[in-house]
């Protein structure tokens, strides 16, 4: 009974025997379709158009064996332009893969060369190689420094801007002269024009062109350009009212002084003169004379 119902009937054979065959023949033509594909789609890939958009996937390929560079690629020197040159054309020139592929990158990235010279700058270009490829290379005159060919037309402002020198004998009033002025003195640019005006800002004013001095390397031949007026007016501190904060503040006064005047303020009362701090270690007569201009009781 079972033999019976396994049994199938002659013509139900052979039409499970021609589906069969059908498969059989869909899934050979699939297999040979997919051969084909797989063979036709990397010469085609290799055979695109150059362009910068392309460029890497190019050279990438060429990198992974597809394209043969030494059978295939002829080198030869011609005139390019480093900005344009597709990566094709840098290979024909003899570049190797990993250069081509750092030039289209340096591209991509806004990187433009705008003389020759830049070309050497190339990751791993040599001296030799540069100078064979120098002779080719060309600058499209959008790519080449603006500056060189375009004429400003405010040249004559330009050259006004720049502040112009004292002559010999010449001077400038140190007390009151801004950053300006100050940089038309010789030797004085506009670090030492800085330096001068904040100095005169932390001391309350200058009484003597010497405190020039003050300022670290300050060029000495410079100082018999400056003046001081008569009657300068000095900001003056009340060393009697000020914290050790504050009097630390003055140029003139490091922290041992300003604690000592704090320390006699407290032990002995507000101070009524400097010669009572003549005792003290920390100010000899050279440093009460320097700050004598810029206290008050």
């Amino acid at each position: 009974m079972s033999n019976t119902f396994f049994r199938l009937h002659h013509n139900d054979r052979q039409m499970l025997t021609a589906l069969l065959l059908i498969a059989t023949v869909i899934l050979g033509l699939m297999l040979f379709f997919e051969d084909a594909d797989i063979t036709t789609s990397e010469p085609q890939g290799m055979l695109a158009a150059d362009s910068t958009r392309h460029a890497e996937k190019d050279v990438k390929r060429t990198d992974r064996g597809n394209y043969d560079e030494d059978s295939e690629t002829q080198h030869e020197l011609f005139t390019f332009d480093p900005n344009t040159a597709t990566a094709s054309e840098l290979l024909r020139l003899g570049l190797p893969n990993g250069m081509v592929r750092g030039i289209i990158k340096y591209r991509s990235k806004g990187g433009r060369y705008m003389q020759k010279e830049d070309f050497a700058r190339v990751p791993g270009l040599s001296l030799k190689d540069y100078h064979d490829l120098e002779p080719y290379i060309t600058i499209a005159a959008d790519f080449q420094q603006a500056s060189l060919y375009v004429k400003s037309a405010k040249k004559d402002t330009l050259h006004h801007a720049i502040p112009q020198k004292l002559k010999e004998g010449e001077t400038i009033d140190l007390a009151n002269a801004d950053t300006t002025m100050l940089k038309r003195v010789p030797g004085i640019g506009s670090h030492f024009a800085r330096k001068i005006a904040e100095h005169r800002q932390r001391l309350g004013g200058f009484v003597s062109v010497d405190q020039l001095d003050d300022i670290e390397m300050f060029p000495t031949e410079a100082k018999r350009y400056f003046t001081l007026t008569a009657g300068n007016n000095v900001k003056r501190i009340n060393i009697n009212q000020m914290s050790l904060k504050e009097l630390r503040q003055h140029p003139y006064l490091n922290y041992y002084q300003a604690r000592t005047i704090t320390e006699m303020r407290r032990k002995n009362g507000p101070l009524k003169s400097l010669d009572e701090l003549r005792l003290s270690p920390y100010f000899p007569d050279e440093v009460r004379q320097r700050l004598a201009p810029y206290v008050e009781f």
